[in-house]
């Protein structure tokens, strides 16, 4: 199982920074990479969005989209590890191809969420240079309690941002 201190270490030795943005989960997957020492030379900020309007506000997620879609919805997704990775790269002047972005966002459950069923969630991760952005956008149906589906999320989470960067 691939560990957020693995993917430090390997973001650190890229000289890249790590932002996430994080709804479904609601910070347990900052949470796991701040318990690691050291930790911060390479997050930089982990953003929860919870209430929809926040996701458009604070990540940059188009109105549009969270009106006719929802929040849980791959775009959503994608749209939030982009919005909140070109928001920091403005804000502190670092070059887009020097960060790396991962959101969630889901329905933890106990009831469905805008049609969605307990379970359904997106992992985007966005990456590459400005002009060139990729993000890529995982879908899940998982079965459990709140707890366990948010637990397993963060799992999730550092198995496609592994992925991603050891590419």
């Amino acid at each position: 199982m691939t560990t957020a201190l693995q993917i430090l270490a390997a973001l650190r030795s890229e000289n890249k920074k790590l932002v996430i943005a994080e709804s479904l989960t609601g910070g347990l997957l900052t949470a796991e990479f701040a318990k690691v020492p050291g930790a911060s030379d390479v997050l930089l900020t982990g953003v929860v969005a919870y209430d929809t309007n926040l996701k458009h506000e604070l990540l940059g997620v188009s109105k549009q989209l969270l009106e006719n879609q929802g929040a849980v919805d791959p775009e959503v997704a994608a749209q939030m590890a982009e919005g909140l990775r070109e928001k920091i790269s403005l804000k502190l002047g670092i070059d887009l191809a020097q960060m790396v972005a991962i959101s969630t966002t889901g329905v933890a459950g106990p009831t469905e969420q805008d049609g969605k069923p307990v379970g359904e969630l997106y992992i985007a991760v966005s990456s590459g240079p400005e002009g060139s952005v990729s993000s890529n956008v995982f879908a899940h149906q998982l079965s459990g309690g709140r707890a366990e589906i948010q637990e397993t999320a963060v799992l999730l989470g550092l198995g496609h941002l592994w992925e991603e960067i050891a590419e």
